[in-house]
């Protein structure tokens, strides 16, 4: 059984929402990762549970190959590619879910669509500090993934027994993937009590980590060996590590969306080392990924320096300028901290 976390209220309107609506939009965060498409994948396959007479996920921009074989990922709308569609769904619909993402600039060109849109909005996240945009927010950043909050909305409502395999290899993939295949912000028994129900399911764990962790191409093999080798910097005294990847050296490699998933991680299995940072330079920002072990929040240090925010091992930034610059501010404000005394952040 699990812990009822929800307020009543809001439960029974978004289950108001949902009877009541009949054109659905998903949306989800820029750089879409696993877990803003397995919720929304897991949701959709609910909704598509009713009979509504649309239900589309859109995204600002692709998502990793890795991600692709989920049911239902075909169908997704991609904005950078189908501008004008996206907005007409947006337009058009009666209600939109926004998912995995606090901040409406993380929705990038799609955002002032979202804002424009008279549908009833409805925020489903677990990151801090969301924002005001949405006639319901249900936010709890104690929760490991947003792919698991759905889920646990799903049994709100009474509905455990409409998630059928293809919604639970959604969940269980966004549950998976956001907490590094449960290695990180998972020490706690009902996300456990949660994945045997999605194995009752059907669903195939093992099957889903091959697809997901180990199923890559030589390019990004090749990519991860040059950045071991030739790209990490430690700072022994600091306990952490840095490494850098410019455009030029991405293409180099043929670098492709996802290529570099989970290389944040990489250096956290060296004795010693318990905050990573991963510096890739993407169009118009510094995309920045940030790793800790213990206590360290690695979400505040993002945060204050980063425009950035997520989980206390595992978060995200943005630097706008160049590369050289990146690298300066990290250097000079790790002086001002270190994992083993962080009272400064």
């Amino acid at each position: 059984m699990l812990t009822k976390i929800f307020d009543s209220d809001k439960i029974h309107k978004l289950k108001t929402y949902i009877d009541k609506g009949n054109k659905f939009v998903i949306v989800t965060h820029e750089l879409p990762d696993g877990d803003a498409i397995g919720s929304a994948l897991g949701l959709y396959h609910y909704l598509m549970m009713f009979d509504k007479k649309s239900i589309k996920i859109v995204v600002p921009n692709d998502f990793p190959e890795f991600l692709k074989w989920m049911p239902g990922a075909k169908d997704i709308v991609i904005s950078d590619y189908y501008p004008d569609f996206a907005t007409q769904l947006t337009a058009d619909a009666d209600v939109i879910f926004c998912l995995d993402f606090n901040v409406i600039k993380r929705l990038g060109k799609l955002a002032s669509a979202v804002i424009a849109s008279d549908a009833r909005k409805v925020m489903i996240d677990h990151h801090l500090d969301p924002e005001d945009f949405s006639k319901v927010v249900i936010s709890y950043p104690d929760i490991s993934s947003t792919s698991e909050i759905v889920f646990r909305i799903i049994c709100a409502f009474g509905d455990v027994d409409l998630i059928e395999k293809e919604s639970a290899e959604c969940f269980y993939t966004g549950m998976m993937t956001d907490t590094g295949a449960f290695s990180f912000n998972s020490n706690y028994d009902e996300i456990y009590l949660i994945i045997s129900q999605l194995i009752k399911k059907g669903i195939n764990k093992d099957e889903i980590y091959h697809k997901v962790y180990q199923v890559y191409s030589e390019s990004r093999l090749r990519l991860m060996g040059y950045v071991l080798y030739k790209k990490m910097m430690l700072y022994p005294d600091k306990h952490s590590a840095l490494f850098t990847l410019s455009r030029d050296e991405l293409n180099r490699f043929k670098y492709k969306c996802g290529d570099t998933e989970n290389f944040a991680n990489l250096p956290l299995s060296i004795k010693g080392i318990y905050f990573s940072v991963f510096m890739r330079e993407e169009r118009n920002f510094i995309k920045i990924s940030l790793r800790s072990v213990g206590d360290f929040p690695c979400n505040l240090f993002a945060s204050k320096y980063f425009n950035g925010g997520g989980h206390k091992n595992a978060s995200g930034g943005e630097f706008y300028g160049s590369m050289e610059d990146a690298v300066k501010t990290f250097e000079e404000v790790l002086a001002l901290n270190n994992p083993n005394n962080y009272e400064k952040l």
